[in-house]
């Protein structure tokens, strides 16, 4: 029963895994992140606290009737490592050769993260006919120690300096509507930083 609620789960969502593969994700994702603790803040400096709570990450303590305050990461984590594209794959989205990407990728016009197996790149960053729109200046501005589950949380969170239709929207959204990417990238650029 289980597995064909989570089957269905991963077809609503657009994650084109089968249950197994996806729980073989969350183990992977699940051992990469620090023990339990009962203060995860502790690992971090202040400025690193700041940084992973503005992007909507609980480093409160645990309390013994808590959930473990690990899985929402881990879920994101697997969900970002599932619907990445590989190298092959965003080459046949944008109609160019795998070296062209991996040349965008040293370039910074495209993020992503070694695996085994090779180059994963979020898939937040392609839209169904190419890139999305402004990409190239947000990622000039994305601080280099910045790992890719928190800039996609962060181009996937709204924020309230950009405004669509009287609500915040989502980075993501801003550039797909045709915002101005500076605005992003002034936002990006402070990602780690003390605010």
């Amino acid at each position: 029963m289980t597995t064909i609620a989570l089957k269905n789960v991963l077809a609503k969502a657009g994650l084109k895994t089968d249950p197994t593969e996806f729980l073989a994700l969350v183990e992977d994702a699940a051992k990469r992140l620090t023990p339990p603790s009962p203060n995860p803040a502790h690992y971090f400096s202040p400025e690193q606290r700041e940084a992973l709570q503005d992007v909507g990450l609980d480093l409160a303590p645990a309390s013994e009737d808590d959930r473990d305050a690990r899985a929402r990461a881990v879920a994101a984590h697997a969900v970002l490592a599932d619907s990445a594209l590989t190298v092959a794959e965003a080459a046949t989205l944008l109609g160019v050769d795998d070296s062209r990407i991996r040349h965008r990728l040293k370039e910074g016009r495209l993020t992503g993260w070694k695996a085994q197996g090779g180059w994963r790149l979020p898939a937040w960053q392609f839209t169904p006919s190419g890139v999305l729109p402004g990409l190239d200046v947000v990622l000039r501005a994305v601080p280099e120690d910045q790992p890719a589950l928190v800039v996609a949380a962060f181009m996937s969170t709204p924020q309230t300096d950009l405004v669509i239709n009287g609500r915040p929207a989502t980075p993501r959204q801003w550039l797909l509507a045709g915002g101005d990417p500076e605005y992003v990238a002034e936002l990006a650029a402070v990602l780690g930083t003390p605010v």
